[in-house]
């Protein structure tokens, strides 16, 4: 059994629907600004509280917080994180190009300063290999690695001073980058990085950093290229220093592999039976600096190792200001790469766990984290995906389990940072490549992606190419242009369609589509799905002028038509009057039009401006100018769908003293009957519209 539905009511167009049911917009407008003023500028207990919870979430949920349902989770999955920051916080140091202690600073403050300001409940802030690896471009291009380098002189301390200086400028430049975002709100500027370039970025990022690695993987000590086709340049200078191998280096890199592989394989196969993921990456630091440490192989092999590592906390110490307009627009790039990564694993794990994040407070948590950490010689931090993966299957519920995190990282600080001093760096450059699985495995998507739309498909392969091909900055551009270009495209080449009536039905749609429906006699229907806009306005010109078959002849032929009937009827009124008979062989033009055209032939066009979102100056002049052209070639133009904005932008533009504001309808079907009923008898003050 079908349900049905039957309506009768008047024919309304947009003046007589909004006089019936519309409201004052000029005195509401103005009532709801000076309510809005009034609110924000009203001050009370009340609304410092709301302010103080807003802006500082941990007074938020750490008063609901439930004790005994959510600790052990918290507490298992914080202990889990910070074990993990150890060895991953080290390794990505080097990615920097600064000394690891560094990569446990970075480990620490943005952690506890998350844990305060984020909205993030399954976030895991600290080092991330990709905003680790551009920042060490930054570093390397600023202050390079001179070739007759001896680690343990005093030109290596200076040096050292030097290059946290600029990590640390670019993390307070990245910090304040953000606040601004934040006090301007453009937390909506994260989405301009769409899912499709943050994978292919990520997947071609991960290249780059294997690269970097290889020479610490093999123990060759050359320099670090940066700039553009800097991972040919590398991976030229690996292979033409092959025969330098360390042996040494080369079979602990081999272990390592051996062993990280597998087991985190294993993590992921079996995270849902596995309580706690194997500390695989703790075990194999702790048991190397064993080895290295008891079988001294820094003097009998000379392979590389982490070497002092200071107990304790570090000084504040002032940023290099002085590089601010150097790092610029490099620290624009790690900004956004920072920020969209993310803000994107937020939201992941907030929809499935059903909870909301703000993109705007998330910017100032992660301003701030950047802000106050770089005076204590923190490079740039942001989401890690690894640590937060982990936090969520870990059994993390709150923003709490950061503390744990943190007072892992705090333990080794004070205490045991300086075992590691026997640390090859070889197993900290296994770490960095193992870590990069989950984005070598992002390939698996292109499929799927491919079936879904082909044109994200090619914005995640432009974007890959030009970040392994040119540079990770530049790489990063070109996906982000492109993928802007295509939303142009699409809005240029919009279609325009000829609509349908089902019988029986107010229901449209395009005929190419649905063959049973019928077009209007006398009535053509043209749906526009995009906006009209300076873009694509010849376009929509075009496709428009086709459907109603506006070709310069026909205008020009009907305009002389036009002028011919008028001069005939001045010179009819003039005999009329000097005579006192009536010629009534044409009572007007729209007569003489309306006699010269078949029932066939379209005399009415009706534009659906339903999938029309905005219209410019430049669409709305179009508009007038199609307006004007149909008229002259005795074709009345009808409007409907039109939204507030659209609306507002064609009557501001003077289209109204081209069109009948009463021809402009807030349905297809009741514009298509009113033109009905107009051909059939003379206009009622009430036209109905019975479906």
């Amino acid at each position: 059994m079908s349900a049905s539905v039957a309506v009768y009511r008047n024919i309304y167009t947009e003046d007589r629907f909004k006089q019936a049911y519309g409201s004052d917009d000029t005195a509401s407008g103005s009532l709801r600004l000076r309510e809005k003023l009034a609110g924000k500028c009203r001050c009370s207990r009340r609304a410092c509280l709301h302010l103080l919870r807003e802006r500082v979430p941990l007074f938020s949920w750490l008063p609901r917080y439930r004790l005994r349902k959510w600790i052990l989770g918290d507490a298992i999955a914080g202990l889990t994180v910070g074990i993990l920051h150890i060895p991953q916080g080290m390794a990505f140091a080097l990615l920097t190009s600064v000394a690891p202690i560094f990569g446990l600073y970075t480990s620490f403050f943005p952690v506890v300063l998350y844990m305060v300001f984020g909205t993030g409940r399954h976030v895991s802030t600290g080092t991330f290999a990709v905003v680790s690896l551009m920042t060490g471009s930054v570093v390397e291009q600023l202050v390079p690695t001179p070739l007759a380098f001896n680690s343990s002189s005093s030109e290596a301390a200076d040096l050292e001073v030097q290059r946290i200086g600029v990590a640390s400028a670019v993390a307070l430049l990245s910090g304040i980058i953000m606040l601004c975002m934040f006090g301007l709100q453009l937390g909506f500027l994260s989405t301009y990085l769409s899912e499709p370039i943050v994978k292919a970025f990520t997947s071609a990022a991960a290249f780059h950093v294997t690269i970097s690695q290889l020479q610490s993987m093999l123990g060759l000590r050359l320099p670090r290229h940066t700039g553009t086709f800097s991972l040919f340049k590398t991976l030229a200078l690996v292979l033409e220093n092959l025969p330098h191998t360390n042996m040494a280096e080369l079979l602990i890199s081999v272990v390592c592999l051996a062993v990280l592989v597998p087991v985190k394989e294993v993590n992921t196969r079996y995270r849902h039976r596995l309580r706690t993921p194997i500390p695989v990456e703790i075990l194999m630091v702790i048991i190397a600096t064993c080895v290295a440490y008891f079988s001294s192989l820094d003097s009998n092999y000379n392979i590389e190792i982490v070497g002092h590592i200071p107990a304790g906390f570090p000084k504040p110490q002032l940023p290099a200001f002085h590089t601010f307009p150097a790092i610029a627009g490099d620290t624009i790039a790690i900004t956004f790469v920072g920020y969209a990564v993310s803000v994107s694993l937020a939201m992941i794990y907030a929809d499935k766990h059903g909870y909301s994040i703000h993109p705007n407070q998330e910017l100032l948590a992660h301003g701030i984290s950047n802000t106050v950490s770089s005076f204590f010689t923190c490079f740039p931090s942001s989401a890690t995906l690894a640590t937060t993966n982990i936090l969520e299957s870990a059994g993390g519920h709150t923003q709490l389990s950061g503390l744990f995190t943190s007072l892992v990282v705090l333990i080794v600080l004070l205490l045991v940072g300086p075992l590691f001093y026997s640390l090859p760096k070889a197993v900290l450059a296994c770490i960095n490549v193992t870590s990069l699985r989950q984005m070598f495995l992002q390939f698996r998507d292109l499929p799927e992606l491919w079936r879904i739309s082909k044109l994200d498909f090619m914005v995640w392969v432009v974007t890959w190419l030009s970040v392994v091909v040119l540079n990770v900055d530049l790489g990063l551009a070109i996906g982000v242009v492109f993928s802007m270009m295509t939303v142009i495209c699409r809005t240029q080449r919009a279609d325009c369609s000829v609509l349908g009536r089902a019988s029986n039905t107010e229901i449209y749609r395009p005929l190419e589509n649905h063959s049973k429906c019928y077009e209007v006699p006398g009535v053509r229907i043209l749906t526009y799905n995009g906006p009209i806009y300076y873009g694509n306005r010849s376009f929509f010109r075009e496709k428009m002028s086709r459907l109603l078959g506006l070709t310069p002849e026909k205008i020009r032929s009907r305009e002389k038509a036009r002028k011919a009937l008028e001069k005939q009827e001045r010179e009819a009124s003039v005999s009329t009057v000097e005579r006192g008979i009536a010629n009534t062989s044409f009572s007007s033009v729209n007569d003489f039009f309306e006699s010269e055209t078949s029932e066939k032939d379209v005399q009415a066009v009706l534009i659906d401006c339903s999938r029309v979102i905005f219209v410019d100056v430049a669409g709305a002049r179009l508009f007038t100018q199609m307006c004007t052209e149909c008229q002259k070639i005795g074709i009345q133009v009808y409007l409907a769908n039109c939204n507030e904005s659209v609306l507002k932008i064609l009557t501001s533009s003077g289209l109204m003293s081209h069109m009948n504001p009463q021809h402009i309808f807030v349905t297809v079907h009741d514009a298509v009957m009113y033109i009905q009923q107009r051909r059939e008898k003379p206009p009622e003050n009430t036209p109905t519209v019975w479906v």
